[in-house]
């Protein structure tokens, strides 16, 4: 059995955020996701096919649901400890994330 650890070995070139699977089954995947100041792109919404529960480890993030007015006030503002728990397609997008330091993501995605 190999220990790793979710702060060691990360990533050096984060020119775009990294995603990494930890571990997968058929219903299920673990990610870790390593950011660094990214964001979703303009006008574009993740709208995926399975639940995904995230935490925020390290850093901070905001995250913007598409049934929200664009407005401050509608961003799910995200520091260490906080976790979600996204259903299905439900459109939701990262307005950013930390750019003074990494900001890391442990993601499960769920059927």
């Amino acid at each position: 059995m190999i220990t790793n650890n979710l702060f060691s070995k990360l990533p050096k070139d984060l020119s775009s955020e990294v995603f990494e699977t930890l571990a997968q089954g058929s219903n299920v995947r673990i990610e870790r996701i390593v950011s660094e100041g990214q964001c979703t792109a303009d006008n574009q919404w993740y709208d995926q096919d399975d639940h995904e529960w995230v935490i925020l480890l390290q850093g901070s993030a905001d995250i913007r649901f598409a049934d929200n007015p664009p407005t401050n006030s509608a961003l799910t503002h995200l520091s260490p400890g906080d976790y979600i728990n996204i259903p299905a397609h439900t459109k939701h997008r990262v307005e950013s994330t930390d750019s003074d330091s990494i900001t890391i993501w442990l993601a499960i995605h769920y059927q």
